[in-house]
């Protein structure tokens, strides 16, 4: 275990010994706060960059001084059509505190419209085939201003199954269809307002994905592409963005596009969650103290009510950087400062994989519960997904999480999700099998698309891009332990190992790895990318 030792000298990278304090990790709606072994390495997040002391300045500055194109005002003129395309609920994780920063951007954006003389606008949430947003979640999004102004005739949720809104472009050269939203191709410029938790999202991801439809989006979406995307957390190594890069180039052949894309800092918590952004050997008497608290409340507070509170609770995220204008070079620059906040550089890897799984993922805000596959994505597709370089886990290792693993869907977002559980994965738990089986049943299923269009489910064919999500962490990982599931049920369908405690699981991957394996610890939330060497 003393290969780890080389960490010692980051403030994010410690070493476990007999004075270290308990690590918490989140279980559900719920913590918990345990002993790790002596040598296990714990990877924490960096502290927070601090915020631009002058938000809006930063962004009428990047649309002043715009990458590789003009600047926005000399775009327009009076009687142009201008779509704003501005990224979904999916995140930030958790939601924003208000004003959200594609609030503060539209704002600018649509004032300087109007000084323009250019009233033809419409303003389109870029949900691909998530959910639609409610107006009440886009008046938290956006603002009253903005929603009182605009909502429902210009200022509305972007559908990927609307015949009449949908058009097709043609074929990259890798035979992928390019098929986007009708009103975006036919504006004389389409404006971009995107948000970047992690290096996953922007660039030509934006328009690539956000206003596809479900021919595009089959094209990426697949396990052989998750395999071979080494981390989707890289762009450069993914397979699944030079797709993306490829259907977005496409479509900026057939339309004018001006990028705005920011990046926030990780400060998620605040208030009597802060000590969530602590170190536990850097708790203060008071950060214990309210831990304590929290943790008996949440012991006598119903499940259902838990993860209300937890989803009430918006985060103080800050602006750090804000870029405008083409999008390659745009993305360039807003790539290089999500690495600045993201990235924690690691040694070697280990044997053992521990990571606790939260409440919320970009597929269950403002939802009834973390169904099932939403823990599987964020186990072996997101949390197995982020780093750099090498992953942390050896080949063959032993991921272990910690969630109840309720078995329990939204049947208002997630109705496909149902089906998929209950029907297919008890058939078989081959991706391969199943996206050549049952993904067009799923996604032309009138019943789906009348849910995804009229309703505020999930695209039928999601569930499936859900599970392509972990196929990579499936394929790599020997073992996965999930700790405290409440029931046999959900692990027994995944393949997955059951444990009651930590300690168990780690027992368990000793037996099979050996007395000395060597133990990561992944401490989320905050989020971070382990850069690995």
């Amino acid at each position: 275990m003393r290969q780890f030792s080389a960490d010692s000298a980051d403030e994010n990278v410690i070493t476990i010994d007999t004075d270290s304090a308990p690590r918490i990790m989140f279980y559900g709606e719920d913590f918990l706060c345990e002993d790790l072994p002596v040598g296990t390495r714990v990877i924490y997040p960096r502290r927070p960059i601090s915020g631009l002391p002058n938000p809006r300045a930063a962004i009428r500055y990047a649309l002043h001084h715009p990458e590789e194109m003009e600047p926005l005002h000399a775009l327009l003129f009076p009687g142009m059509k201008v779509t704003i395309a501005v990224d979904d609920i999916s995140l930030p994780l958790p939601p924003m505190a208000r004003p959200d920063i594609r609030e503060t951007i539209c704002s600018i954006v649509l004032e300087m419209l109007a000084d323009h003389g250019v009233d033809d606008i419409h303003i389109i949430v870029a949900t691909s085939l998530h959910r639609r947003m409610t107006q009440r979640e886009i008046r938290y999004m956006l603002g009253d201003k903005i929603v009182d102004a605009y909502w429902p005739e210009k200022l509305y949720n972007h559908d990927a199954c609307d015949p009449d809104g949908m058009v097709t472009l043609g074929k990259t050269r890798h035979n992928e269809v390019v098929e986007t939203n009708r009103r975006a191709v036919e504006s004389d410029l389409v404006i971009y307002v995107n948000i970047n938790l992690v290096p996953m999202d922007g660039g030509h991801k934006s328009v690539g994905v956000g206003l596809c439809g479900y021919e595009s989006l089959k094209a990426h979406h697949t396990p052989k592409t998750i395999v071979e995307s080494n981390s989707y957390m890289d762009p450069k190594n993914s397979a699944l963005h030079h797709s993306v890069n490829r259907i977005g180039a496409v479509c900026e052949q057939h339309m004018k596009v001006f990028h705005i894309e920011t990046v926030l800092n990780n400060r998620m918590f605040s208030g009597p969650l802060d000590f969530l952004m602590k170190n536990e050997d850097e708790f203060t008497e008071a950060d214990t103290l309210k831990f304590q608290a929290i943790k008996w409340s949440l012991k006598k507070t119903p499940r259902a009510l838990r993860r209300e509170i937890f989803m009430r609770v918006p985060a103080p995220y800050e602006l750090i950087a804000v870029h405008a204008g083409k999008t390659d070079p745009v993305h360039e620059k807003i790539l290089a400062k999500s690495w600045e906040q993201y990235s924690v550089p690691v040694e070697g890897q280990a044997d053992i994989l521990i990571t606790g799984i939260p409440y919320i993922s970009p597929y269950n805000v403002n939802s009834k519960a973390l169904n099932p596959l939403l823990v599987q994505v964020m186990a072996l597709g997101y949390f197995f997904n982020m780093y750099r370089n090498k992953c942390p886990l050896k080949k063959g290792g032993t991921l272990i999480f910690t969630h109840p693993c309720t078995d329990a869907f939204d049947p208002v977002h997630h109705p496909s999700y149902i089906e998929f559980f209950n029907r297919l994965l008890p058939e078989s738990r081959d991706a391969y099998y199943l996206e050549k089986r049952y993904q067009d049943e799923f996604a032309y299923n009138p019943t789906y698309i009348e849910m995804y269009r009229r309703g505020n489910a999930y695209h039928g064919a999601h569930p499936f891009y859900m599970y392509y999500w972990g196929q990579a962490g499936r394929e790599w990982c020997g073992d996965v332990i999930a700790v405290g599931a409440d029931n046999r049920t959900v692990p027994d369908l995944f393949g997955w190992k059951r444990a009651d405690t930590l300690a168990e699981a780690i027992a368990m991957g000793r037996s099979r790895h050996g007395r000395s394996s060597q133990i990561t610890m992944l401490h989320h939330p905050p989020v971070f990318i382990s850069d690995v060497k």
